[in-house]
């Protein structure tokens, strides 16, 4: 059925409840003119008159009064289904379906979504961790987050902050096997491995030389495809790692790691936000999204600052 043909027969019931065809145009927020020619365009494509209209009142024919009984009950609960959907689209209330990077999910935004939970506590999330960027439309995400490059076209993205790769160790770590003042003498290092959960490729390290992003592969003394065990493994003294800005940040900033080879941290990556149009966004999405933006976008909690990046005092190598 198309739109027009629902809103003339809305037009009608409306006509015979009210008793004139003018204030059901009223009702209806459209012009009498309006009225009578969505009245008369129904009556066309039906082929039969529905009312006898005068000047004074309108009286249903014998076919308006069957079209009348059998449209009412069909427009009514039509009417509760296009109500329940706006408001739907109003309350921040029903399942929230997010979908996020798996590294990512518990340090930076598991503390938004349950500032977000408690602020509306009859919001369901449904929440995917996922290293993929999915088919938005088919997986029915309402909100997605990606670290990397930003998302194909089809979505809108927002860069939140970029992911820093930042070399680090431990102190005891840089007293007993030194700290490399090169890219080149990481080979001679014991380098930790991280293997990317969505290919299961040990990812090569990369670093910022000039304007450009250059990748290296170093030996791995060890090898995860978990972030936490990565930093767990560079916190023991076991290897030096190339953390994810996000892990290494407070870590540096506690003083238990120290980061090495700062010139060349490479920031191209980042973690972005996308979600599938601006248009009839439902209010718990809306809001979702700007508690994100508030709390995430550009917060250096993430990330180290300039001068956090600066070259530290020199380690020197056990018995040198």
């Amino acid at each position: 059925m198309a739109f027009n043909e629902l809103r003339a027969i809305a037009t009608f019931v409306k006509a015979v409840e009210l008793g004139s065809l003018r204030q059901a145009a009223t009702a209806q927020a459209i012009t009498p003119q309006a009225a009578s020619q969505a009245l008369a365009q129904l009556e066309g494509h039906l082929g039969v008159r529905l009312i006898h209209r005068t000047t004074r009142r309108l009286s249903l024919t014998e076919e308006g009064q069957q079209f009348l009984d059998a449209a009412q009950p069909g427009l009514a609960t039509l009417q509760r289904a296009l109500h329940g959907a706006r408001r739907g689209r109003d309350e921040i209330a029903g399942p929230l379906r997010i979908v996020a990077t798996r590294s990512l999910m518990l340090p930076v935004l598991w503390p938004v979504l349950a500032e977000f939970c408690e602020r509306h506590p009859d919001i369901e999330p449904d929440v995917q961790l996922d290293d993929r960027l999915g088919n938005w439309v088919e997986d029915r995400v309402d909100v997605g987050f990606r670290a990397g490059t930003p998302p194909a076209d089809g979505v809108i993205s927002r860069r939140l902050f970029p992911l820093q790769l930042v070399v680090c160790a431990t102190p005891a770590y840089l007293a007993r096997y030194g700290t490399p003042r090169h890219i080149d003498d990481l080979a001679q290092h014991r380098c930790s491995g991280f293997r990317h959960p969505a290919t299961n490729k040990v990812m090569p390290w990369e670093f910022k030389v000039g304007a450009e992003i250059v990748a290296r592969d170093f030996a791995p003394v060890l090898c995860t495809n978990d972030v936490e065990l990565e930093a767990n493994a560079v916190l023991s003294g076991h290897a030096i790692g190339q953390l994810v800005g996000v892990t290494a940040a407070p870590l540096v900033r506690s003083g238990q790691l120290v980061p090495v080879l700062t010139e060349h941290v490479a920031e191209h990556l980042s973690l972005y936000l996308y979600y599938g149009s601006r248009i009839a966004q439902p209010a718990r999405v809306r809001a979702f999204i700007d508690l994100v933006v508030e709390r995430v976008a550009g917060n250096a909690a993430y990330f180290l600052e300039p001068h956090e990046l600066k070259p530290r005092r020199k380690l020197k190598a056990s018995g040198s």
